[in-house]
Order: structure tokens, then C-alpha cells, then sequence
């Protein structure tokens, strides 16, 4: 993982160090396993990275997005 437009290397650890939050909850955010963040740490992440909080926490464009014809959504 690195950071835009600075080209330095992230790991689980320092972007948890740099947003000041837990190495657990990026490491679950990374790996899918935790959808979203508070937004106060929503907005630490996004900034450590030098992105805007939607880049990285954006809703789906439409409330189907995702969803198979069955209306469930996939696994």
C-alpha cells in the first residue's frame, strides 16, 4: 500500500499509527471485513492518505449496485 503522491510505503501498521486508529480495525477495513469507520476515524484514514473521505468511504452510485437478479446481493 502506498501513499498518493508521496510514493512511501503504508503497512497495516503505520497508516494505524498515522490515522490513530487500530491496527485491527485497518486491517479488517483492508481485508473487507469491516465496512465502514466512525467518521471522525473515517476522515483520520482519508487524511493520512492524502485522499478525500469519499475516494475511500464512497455509497454506492444506486441502491441496486451489487445486486444479482434475484435481488440478493452476491457473495
Amino acid at each position: 500500500m502506498e501513499t498518493p503522491g508521496r510514493g512511501s510505503p503504508y503497512t497495516v501498521r503505520t497508516l494505524a499509527e498515522a490515522a490513530g486508529v487500530s491496527r485491527s480495525q485497518v486491517g479488517r477495513l483492508i481485508a473487507g471485513g469491516r465496512p465502514s469507520l466512525e467518521v471522525t476515524e473515517a476522515h483520520a484514514v482519508a487524511e493520512a492518505l492524502g485522499v478525500a473521505v469519499l475516494v475511500l468511504f464512497a455509497p454506492p452510485s444506486s441502491p441496486n449496485r451489487g445486486r444479482n437478479d434475484t435481488g440478493t446481493t452476491p457473495t
